[in-house]
């Protein structure tokens, strides 16, 4: 057994617990069954109860939720609830949001702010080291409102920020690094001194995903056995490993971290080997063309934020300022929450969920209208697409929307997270790309971040530009960006190893489908999506030649529901929401993105039943067989159907 391919009674037992294990701040949570999903949508007592963690924009993590406690009762009256934002300027975009959204149903919600300054105690030389808070205070039941601009533009405060603050308040973090926990008590038995916060130290960091030895035994420890060696490793201990053997930049060190993030994003890095890591974002770095396509793309071209859809919340954002008031477009069937920016911020947008040759057909045909009935200004703000889609795997004609982002003179938008810039070049037909750092950039599935880059080639760029740096502030936490900056040393490597697994599974179960040639006399593989027969000819005009890669994601539908919920359940890999992870994760996607409106996403082929597959780094012939044995549960479904 691998380190990521586990029994089925293993996989039972880890339900609500991080993925990866053993992580303080993982951005995935264990849903090893179908029905584990399905409860999780409908707050089934069974799973909610045991969940410590969750993707992090739909599950605020335990220790945003203890820090919001002390906040609510340090400053909220009459039943108040909160949300924490790193800057005034979020906190104002959180109640804006608020008080329009509500005034569209009934009386404007009321909403007030705080500032909250939190420094160490009793230690003038760290005053540097205070943090800001700005706490979002509103009714209590409100909160469903306040939780649509957490998850959707995924700009409030990350859960290293907020573990930073209760260390600094003397709390212990809402989670442990096994993922129990902690006790709720009001105060630690002893304050937390003050030397973990020396330059060296931001305190209660967790340790690096373990080493695959550690699962060899059985993935998961006994909750004892965990929070036992969790208490053996101190706070000082884990960040002095991760400093000294987990390769991690010292934390003083973060504004290089992210200049050297900002130019292996822009891929102007001449080396980015092992020897340089430790300079990539120094004076010493060897700078030159970018790789990106656009051979001028600067450094400062790039900029980082906290989660990827902050990256998009903020290229909306920017179009608006930039550009005259129009609606977007949303072209393809999208990741959730772009769809609900577009339409929940600025004049609203046209959404052409199958993204298919036919639907440029008819979006010429409503830019062409637009702009006959008032010729003074762009008919379009901005066309939103991804490169290649999720979860359908689809990629637009870039070349034939550039030209109408010409001849109307619109901004295009793409979101290249899954076709990732190793595999392919899209800058050159957009205005500014926008990625989830989260993914498989990371890969490590322990920090969260986004990117945004402008092409200094595109038609508006200098108005872009100006716009963006008179908007962009760094909301990007510096102990966040320097695990980002570790995480993405070797991506160009892992992404290699992935690209040829993803490859091989899905070659076999493509010739296990109807769609092979000819099909399997008991076949239950309806349809496999991935760039190798979803739009192919788009994807090619775009892929990297040097490169193999048709990336790592891909999807499956089956014949039946039944067949489904056999191959997923008996998969052996990890089961949860995202993607880009270094090991194979899986998930019932249309389940848990779109429970709320199955029927609306299934007009666009967005099907219930669809599996969604990040491909990892395991041995091949290992994920090989564990595909070959769930299809196989899958296929003996014929069996019940024919009895």
């Amino acid at each position: 057994m691998s380190a990521t391919l586990m029994s089925t009674n293993d996989q039972r037992a880890t339900l609500g617990k991080p993925v990866p294990p053993f992580t303080a701040h993982a951005i995935s949570v264990s849903l090893p069954t179908w029905d584990d999903n399905v409860g999780y949508e409908e707050g089934d007592k069974r799973v909610a109860d045991v969940m410590v963690i969750g993707y992090p924009r739909f599950f605020i993590h335990l220790s945003i939720q203890k820090l919001a406690a002390i906040c609510e009762q340090k400053f909220g009256t009459h039943g108040e609830r909160c949300l924490l934002c790193p800057t005034r300027k979020v906190a104002e975009a959180c109640r804006a949001f608020m008080i329009d959204r509500s005034s569209k149903t009934g009386p404007a919600v009321p909403v007030r702010l705080v500032q909250f300054l939190i420094c160490p105690e009793d230690d003038v030389e760290t005053l540097n080291q205070c943090i800001e808070l700005h706490i979002v205070l509103f009714p209590g039941d409100s909160f469903p409102l306040a939780k649509q601009f957490f998850q959707h533009a995924g700009n409030c405060i990350s859960s290293r920020r907020a573990e930073r603050c209760l260390a600094m308040l003397g709390e212990l973090p809402g989670v442990t690094g096994a993922g129990i926990p902690m006790p709720a008590v009001s105060r630690p038995p002893t304050r937390v001194p003050n030397r973990h916060y020396s330059k060296k130290s931001f305190g209660r960091s967790p340790p690096h995903s373990p080493a695959s030895s550690h699962f060899r035994n059985g993935p998961f420890r006994s909750p004892e056995e965990a929070l036992k060696a969790d208490e053996v490793l101190s706070a000082d201990q884990s960040v002095y490993l991760e400093e000294r053997y987990g390769r991690n930049l010292p934390l003083e060190s973060a504004v290089a971290c992210k200049r050297a993030l900002r130019r292996r994003i822009a891929g102007v890095l001449l080396r980015d080997t092992p020897n340089d890591w430790s300079n990539a974002g120094g004076n010493e770095a060897e700078i030159g063309p970018s790789t990106r396509g656009v051979d001028n793309v600067a450094e400062d071209d790039v900029f980082l934020f906290p989660t990827g859809m902050s990256a998009i919340w903020h290229a909306h954002q920017v179009a608006l300022a930039a550009r005259p008031a129009a609606k977007s477009i949303c072209f393809g069937f999208p990741y959730t929450d772009t769809l609900k920016i577009l339409e929940k911020w600025g004049p609203g947008c046209w959404f052409l969920g199958n993204g298919l040759d036919k639907d440029i057909d008819e979006l010429e045909a409503i830019l062409e209208k637009e702009a006959a009935a008032n010729p003074s200004k762009p008919p379009a703000l901005a066309l939103f697409t991804e490169f290649p889609s999720n979860p359908l795997l689809r990629c637009a004609d870039l070349s034939r929307l550039r030209a109408l982002a010409d001849k109307y003179d619109f901004l295009i938008v793409i979101d290249e997270t899954i076709g990732n810039f190793v595999n392919v070049e899209v800058l050159p037909y957009a205005d500014i790309v926008v990625s989830s750092l989260s993914k498989i950039f990371s890969g490590d599935a322990n920090v969260m971040g986004g990117s945004m880059v402008l092409n200094p080639r595109g038609k508006r760029y200098v108005e872009l530009k100006a716009m963006v740096s008179d908007l962009y502030e760094d909301l990007y936490f510096d102990e966040d960006a320097v695990f980002m900056e570790r995480n993405s040393r070797d991506f160009r490597r892992r992404i290699q190893i992935i690209d040829a697994n993803a490859l091989a599974v899905c070659s076999f179960l493509y010739s296990r489908s109807l769609a092979a040639s000819p099909p399997p006399p008991r076949t239950v593989v309806k349809r496999v999506y991935y760039p190798k027969w979803e739009t192919p000819q788009h994807y090619e005009r775009c892929r990297v030649r040097e490169g193999n890669g048709l990336g790592g994601l891909f999807s499956v539908t089956f014949t039946s529901a039944a067949a489904s919920r056999a191959f997923y359940d008996t998969l052996s890999c990890q089961k949860g929401p995202s993607l880009g992870t270094n090991f194979t994760l899986a998930s019932p996607y249309v389940i848990l993105a779109h429970y709320a409106e199955l029927e609306w996403a299934a007009q666009y082929g967005v099907e219930q039943s669809l599996v969604r597959v990040s491909v990892g780094m395991e041995d091949r012939e290992e994920l090989l067989k564990d595909f070959e044995k769930a299809l196989q549960a899958a296929e003996a479904t014929l069996d019940g159907a024919d009895a």
